[in-house]
């Protein structure tokens, strides 16, 4: 019987994916304070080329520099010039080495750039995020010139990776970044032709897609990555992601990456949220129950035929099967095993059962203090804390080639703080 992770995909376009494995989008800081990629970044590439995915996704590149997600995201804000145009190329040649796809993601942080990259960043509107610590200002609402330069900004950004070599784009419409922010009726208070009805709230997020396709032409694989929900009261809503989904189908996206929550209900991490999770009413799977998503995807698959990729939670070889077979979802996105582990797919492809749960075995508090995460704060910032090891483990790959293990959460948290202010500091130099 043919494994079913080892199936090609066609998509629309008429692109082929070798595997139904996807190395999901991962920030990766790994760019120059200017937003340029680097040898580190490239050799990050080259290791997850090599281990076995049909299809590679980067991490945030954005398209304004005054919107980062984090310091070291690349950069594509306008034509690029000469020096961007060569590290986009050979980034491109590191990545697909195995003849592999990689994708560009595409994206703009929207609110939730932090205050020491940008104090006032722009957003739908001035509803501040609702997360303690005072790390991100208030934002000021984009005014309608605004909105239409970000467009011609993603569909510039798409054809320059297209013309550096990278064999597909998502747009990042997810995670409350900035097109997630329209979406959504809690971030998004506009009266004007962006703001109210869903039509108009997803507006943003149907023009730059359209006008990316129109310049990247129908051959050129275009994803979306969309929210099945916030999760928050007054959020976007599942039953308004199943007709964006619809709409995006029309307009000729190839694959949807189902995922959810943002920074203030990181769903996307398997963290809890520092609120009360808003239920979606979607009936649950029993037999998938490590993937975060399987269930919305489910649900959407009745609605557009085009595939859909899951990313979250996938650990165990027989739940993918099932996800694939069953037809939850036509790809599996893995992302935190192949932080350690690059070769994570091809393992999966030769027969393993199970990828390692790092996760499981990580925590910023010592065991004599774990009491402390039942306060919601703590529970958040040690959930973030743990993130930040995997963050070291691709700095570690990056600029070595190798992982480091053995680094406690801690020790990750303070090397990736570090790392993030030299990059600051050379920012503002």
């Amino acid at each position: 019987m043919p494994d079913p992770l080892a199936q090609p995909l066609h998509l629309p376009c008429g692109a082929t994916l070798p595997n139904r494995l996807v190395k999901a989008a991962m920030t990766e800081g790994l760019a120059t304070s200017r937003g340029v990629p680097t040898p580190e970044l490239e050799r990050l590439y080259g290791l997850w080329s090599d281990g076995g995915a049909g299809t590679l996704l980067t991490g945030n590149i954005q398209i304004d520099r005054n919107h980062l997600e984090r310091p070291g995201n690349v950069i594509i804000d306008g034509e690029p010039e000469a020096e961007l145009r060569a590290a986009l190329s050979s980034w491109a040649r590191a990545g697909t080495r195995q003849g592999n796809h990689l994708w560009a993601q595409l994206s703009h942080a929207g609110r939730q750039t932090q205050k020491n990259v940008n104090p006032h960043p722009k957003a739908p509107s001035a509803v501040t995020l609702g997360l303690p610590g005072g790390q991100f200002g208030k934002p000021i609402p984009l005014t309608l010139a605004e909105i239409e330069s970000i467009v011609k900004r993603f569909s510039i950004a798409a054809v320059a990776c297209q013309e550096a070599g990278f064999t597909g784009v998502q747009i990042h419409a997810a995670h409350g970044y900035l097109l997630s922010e329209f979406l959504s009726p809690r971030a998004n208070q506009r009266t004007d032709a962006y703001g109210g009805a869903l039509e108009n709230r997803a507006r943003l997020l149907l023009e730059v897609v359209g006008t990316v396709r129109a310049e990247v032409g129908t051959g050129f694989p275009l994803s979306v990555k969309l929210n099945s929900a916030d999760f928050q009261k007054g959020g976007f809503a599942f039953e308004d992601s199943l007709r964006v989904a619809q709409w995006l189908e029309r307009a000729g996206v190839d694959v949807i990456e189902v995922s959810g929550g943002t920074y203030e209900q990181p769903k996307l991490l398997g963290l809890a949220g520092i609120e009360e999770e808003e239920d979606q009413h979607v009936a649950h799977s029993t037999r998938m129950r490590e993937a975060y998503f399987v269930d919305f995807a489910i649900a959407m698959q009745e609605q557009v035929s085009i595939p859909l990729m899951v990313t979250g939670g996938f650990r165990t070889r027989s739940v993918m099967e099932q996800a694939i077979e069953s037809g939850s979802a036509d790809l599996i996105g893995l992302g935190r095993p192949l932080c350690v582990d690059t070769d994570a797919p091809a393992q999966l492809l030769a027969g393993a059962a199970e990828l390692k749960r790092y996760e499981q075995q990580l925590s910023l508090l010592p065991g004599c203090l774990s009491f402390l995460t039942q306060i919601p704060l703590v529970r958040s910032l040690a959930g973030f804390g743990v993130i930040y090891w995997f963050y070291a483990q691709l700095d570690a790959l990056g600029r070595t080639g190798a992982p480091q293990p053995d680094i406690s959460v801690f020790e990750a948290v303070k090397q990736v703080m570090r790392l993030q202010n030299q990059l600051l500091k050379a920012r503002r130099a």
